[in-house]
């Protein structure tokens, strides 16, 4: 397939470890005060742990950086995944955490506190909660 990547099972737990680093790591930079890397190591964490999901039950995971696409990919697995993606509160926080990578990237964007706090909190309160049953 072209687009895709396909991993081993060791590898696919390699992404899986990596992934929950990054949620570590965007703690420990929340707690330094270094929201902007602390928002982007948020999204790293999301896109990697659905990247890592997507294999577990496609066994291959399209070459995209879009959270939301890749959430739409897995939602073909899971109806709750599905529901998720169409809250809408659920997607303002998605969208603004996939902004976060498009901004450390490319846009000079600086993140508040109280931003990055409320985007933790919906990640480790709800977006673990959906993506880490599927």
């Amino acid at each position: 397939m072209h687009g895709m990547i396909g991993l081993s099972f060791d590898e696919a737990e390699v992404l899986a470890e990596r992934a929950r680093a990054f949620l570590r790591n965007a703690e420990n930079l929340f707690d330094q005060g270094q929201y902007d890397i602390s928002a982007f190591s948020l999204e790293q964490y999301c896109q990697l742990i659905v990247k890592y999901k997507l294999l577990t039950k496609a066994g291959v995971y399209p070459r995209i950086h879009s959270l939301m696409g890749l959430l739409q990919d897995l939602s073909k697995f899971s109806s709750e995944v599905s529901s998720f993606i169409r809250n809408k509160k659920n997607v303002v926080f998605l969208t603004k955490i996939e902004d976060a990578y498009i901004g450390s990237r490319y846009l000079p964007r600086r993140y508040q506190q109280t931003e990055v706090k409320e985007m933790i909190k919906f990640v480790k309160e709800v977006f673990v909660n959906v993506i880490e049953r599927v």
